[in-house]
């Protein structure tokens, strides 16, 4: 076999240029691509608010400041030669500034009723984990709005309820979060800290409604809205403001007070909407109805609302209506009779 040197030599060569290609293969080949790096995560308030800037028209979008942090807000104009106030609404816990549940056909609504209303973002209840963001940047939220565009509006900053100067144009904001110092460590200070954020976002959307020379100002909360728009009123006690509306009203965990120790005892006509199916809601709208005597609380009232199983738009319908009786019976009928 071996006898053939010619062979032999040609089997050597072949398996040098053999080695010598590989080699060479592996020196020019390209560096292998680094795998995109994760975006951080963010906050849901903070994710859907996002999905609400890129599906709504930008002239419903308003982008207000509280603090250090800028936040999304939802205003719609009244459909009327001149509105009779500004309804700001404040959704609940996981709840949008458009959320399909109440808030977000209340603020559609009621401008054919001749009401401007301001939608606010509130941040993430302490404790919510952010999620993080897909490869494209985009997330779950997306799919919870529908596409439109238009043209932005400047932002406002909240400080004390008093309106500001209107500022300078800016992007719209989605509720980033606050870049303070050191996080609190203790659980009250965190609470604290946490309430203070919602009551500055709550006097930036004050401010902005003083800016559109509201004739009345409203605070509509739902679930734990509710209870941050009383807390606001009975700690800041606004001279603008003269009314409240409270839907399906609950306090936060942990907030240690619950609204019958608010509600009852503000100096403000307050229309309390509750469900009634519900055993729960049922004690708690008694509890709050049994203080309201005992304060003497004669601008106190109180509807009964029903589920509908089956049929939301039919109960968001009945809700509407019942929030726009309340509304002609306290507040329209009180502006016919100052003219």
């Amino acid at each position: 076999m071996f006898s053939q040197p010619g062979v032999f030599n040609k089997a050597l060569l072949l398996i040098a240029l053999g080695t010598i290609n590989s080699v060479y293969a592996e020196e020019t080949a390209s560096p292998p691509t680094p795998a995109a790096e994760r975006a951080a995560p963010i906050g849901r308030s903070q994710d859907t608010a996002q999905a609400l800037e890129r599906t709504l028209p930008k002239s419903e979008q308003q982008a207000l400041t509280a603090g250090s942090e800028q936040f999304l807000a939802l205003w719609k104009p009244a459909n009327a030669a001149q509105a009779q106030g500004t309804i700001v609404l404040i959704p609940g816990d996981g709840e949008s500034a458009d959320w399909p549940n109440t808030i977000g056909p209340l603020r559609k609504k009621l401008p054919d009723e001749g009401w401007q209303t301001l939608s606010l973002t509130l941040p993430d209840p302490q404790g919510l984990t952010p999620q993080p963001r897909g490869a494209n940047g985009s997330t779950s939220a997306d799919a919870d709005a529908s596409t439109a565009e238009g043209t932005s509006a400047p932002p406002v900053e909240g400080v004390t309820g008093v309106a500001p100067t209107p500022e300078t144009q800016a992007e719209i904001g989605s509720g980033e979060p606050a870049q303070a110092g050191k996080a609190p460590s203790d659980a009250k200070a965190l609470q604290d800290a946490y309430a203070e954020n919602v009551m500055a976002r709550l006097a930036a959307g004050i401010d902005f409604a003083l800016q559109r020379d509201s004739r009345q100002i409203i605070l509509l909360g739902h679930g734990t809205g509710a209870y941050w728009a009383a807390r606001y009123l009975a700690e800041r006690e606004p001279s603008e403001l003269h009314h409240l509306i409270i839907i399906d009203g609950k306090a936060p965990a942990g907030s240690g007070s619950n609204l019958d120790a608010i509600v009852p005892k503000l100096k403000v006509a307050t229309g309390d909407f509750y469900y009634n199916q519900s055993s729960i809601a049922q004690a708690s709208a008694q509890q709050r109805r049994q203080a309201a005597k005992r304060e003497q609380a004669s601008d106190y009232t109180q509807i009964a609302l029903k589920t509908i199983p089956g049929a939301p738009s039919d109960e968001q319908e009945q809700l509407y209506r019942r929030v726009r009786g309340w509304l002609s019976n306290h507040i329209t009928a009180a502006i016919e009779d100052a003219q």
